[in-house]
């Protein structure tokens, strides 16, 4: 889940035609847009839900985010005050076609800004996380690591040379992070975005050959999981399926808007079929040892380690195309507050103060399995499944919604709440307890010392 890969179009806002994209490379970025760390964390959510209930509730949350998104579109049309809205911006429209909202849609516009907000600066997070933890395990294997990719049949590489602690490895990478969202404008980094997606593509098909060629027989996996781990899994899945944030953006640029829909079909298709198909066959390969990101579980050889490192330096590139949409919304309120002389000085310390937040917030919970499902539970949920039902209610108040079309929305968001709810409860609760277990081993090992 890569929303931010195509937030270099608020560039081209107002370019000629010429940016205007065809059918295929709409395609190409909504699947740019869906396809990222939230992936590799799904083999750990299906072992959360089982191996029968994660693969359908996954393609169940993948209808209903596919037909969310294709609410936004439709309230996008019908509302139409202005060409090329944002999601804030149909929320803010909708909300002024009931009269009794009318007074306060400025407030529904903020809302939605606030949680994508809390979203990108959550994948943030996520990828300090993912950095620090993948690059930790190369550097820590790196004496022991071979050629040969069979001989380690543990499915787990092998730490030999214990390292810095996972949190040394993130304030190694907040410099080289702070220097990459100081770049002005995004056009810069096209080249590394283009190399960062070969990367990224390469990785992944490594990683289903050796998931797939590296099963073993019987399968003897719970087919459905514990309960109190099944939040984990919503949180999970819908921190992987919160693309939302790509679709009108996607449709405002491309050549033929009326040809969207059979887009986001397709491509939500072939996503949802990553998602299931990756989730299946990583936790039947690796069974109860899955880790928080699949790479995490590969082998110790060289041409793993290549892989893991290639997937870390897409992740650095995404990094900043992510951050590109919190500072968008959050620095140009502050600076227009401000004299011009001091407009640059104040955007670059934002961005700055910005990006040592979101690592400050990581070393705090560096979980990587934890922060995407806290993630995904306390922000994404509102953004692809709570307020899309919502807002074709609003949108279309004043033509009248038929019941079982209000039973249908109110039902979606009502569990993509009791979603929120229960994710950030049970996800919260897990980080405070393992922080409570590894302080508990720390005393331990220094009273023996």
């Amino acid at each position: 889940m890569t929303p931010g890969l195509l937030t270099n179009d608020s560039y081209h806002d107002n370019d000629p035609p010429l940016w205007q994209r065809s059918f295929f490379q709409t395609l190409i970025h909504l699947l740019k847009g869906n396809i990222g760390t939230g992936l590799l964390g799904l083999p750990l959510a299906v072992k959360n839900a089982g191996l029968v209930l994660g693969p359908v509730s996954l393609l169940i949350m993948g209808v209903i985010a596919v037909h969310c998104m294709r609410l936004l579109v439709q309230c996008s049309h019908y509302l139409s005050a202005k060409p090329s809205m944002t999601y804030g911006e149909v929320m803010q429209y909708g909300m002024e076609n009931v009269p009794w909202l009318r007074r306060h849609s400025h407030w529904g516009r903020r809302t939605v800004n606030t949680f994508l907000i809390i979203t990108q600066l959550g994948f943030c997070c996520v990828y300090f996380v993912f950095l620090s933890d993948n690059v930790k395990q190369v550097v820590e294997a790196a004496n022991a690591t071979t050629g040969n990719c069979h001989a380690n049949y543990s499915n787990q590489t092998a730490v030999l040379i214990p390292s810095f602690d996972s949190r040394l490895y993130m304030l190694c990478f907040l410099p080289f992070i702070i220097l990459l969202v100081l770049i002005p404008n995004l056009k810069f980094l096209a080249p590394f975005s283009l190399l960062a997606n070969v990367a990224m593509t390469a990785s992944l098909v490594f990683i289903y050959y050796y998931s797939l060629t590296n099963i073993t027989y019987p399968i003897n996996l719970p087919k459905v999981g514990h309960a109190k781990d099944y939040p984990l899994f919503f949180g999970t899945a819908i921190f992987a399926f919160e693309g939302i944030g790509v679709v009108l953006p996607l449709e405002n640029k491309m050549q033929r808007p009326e040809k969207f829909s059979q887009v986001l079909y397709l491509g939500m298709g072939i996503v949802t079929f990553l998602y299931i198909s990756l989730g299946t066959i990583g936790y039947i390969c690796f069974g109860q040892h899955i880790g928080g990101s699949i790479t995490l579980n590969l082998p110790n050889c060289w041409m793993y380690q290549a892989v893991k490192l290639l997937y870390c330096f897409g992740i650095f590139i995404t990094f900043a195309l992510q951050f590109y949409v919190p500072a968008e919304i959050i620095i140009p309120s502050v600076v227009a507050r401000l004299s011009g002389r001091w407009e640059t000085a104040v955007s670059l310390a934002l961005r700055i103060l910005l990006v040592i937040f979101t690592c400050v917030l990581a070393i705090l919970i560096p979980e990587l399995d934890l922060v995407i499902s806290l993630v995904g539970s306390v922000s994404s949920s509102f953004l692809a499944l709570i307020f899309p039902p919502i807002l074709e209610l609003i949108a279309f108040h004043s033509e009248g919604v038929s019941p079982l079309v209000t039973a249908k929305n109110v039902l979606i968001s009502v569990v993509g709440f009791v979603g929120f709810l229960a994710g950030t409860y049970i996800a919260v609760e897990q980080i405070i307890a393992r922080n409570s277990l590894k302080h508990e081993e720390t005393l331990s090992s220094f009273l023996i010392q």
